[in-house]
């Protein structure tokens, strides 16, 4: 019997949060944003770029579906997205840097 591959990577799945949208994770460059929807609500990561350089400005989840992990999902996407780039990534917005502390694989991406 073949051995089962392994899982792809998730980049909607946060494994620290434990939780999961059941939702695509979207980005829409020209917006400079990261979306879901989640039970019919947006939840968003916005960003600007200086240079080669992603700066999270803000991160909004909705109270109505707040709690499950969206928001971590949504920076984990970012610094993912900013890696793929070869970008540096400075989290402005302050769970964005919170997460960035909780989160060390990603400190060399800070900068």
């Amino acid at each position: 019997m073949p051995n089962p591959s392994p899982p792809s990577h998730d980049p909607t799945r946060d494994p620290a949060a434990g939780a999961r949208t059941g939702e695509e994770i979207r980005h829409h460059a020209g917006a400079h944003r990261f979306n879901t929807m989640v039970e019919g609500y947006e939840a968003l990561l916005d960003y600007r770029l200086d240079g080669d350089q992603m700066v999270i400005v803000h991160t909004n989840v909705p109270d109505a579906i707040g709690g499950r992990g969206i928001a971590s999902q949504l920076v984990h996407a970012a610094f993912e997205h900013a890696r793929g780039q070869g970008w540096r990534v400075r989290p402005q917005c302050s769970y964005a840097a919170a997460w960035a502390e909780r989160h060390p694989e990603y400190s060399q991406l800070l900068g």
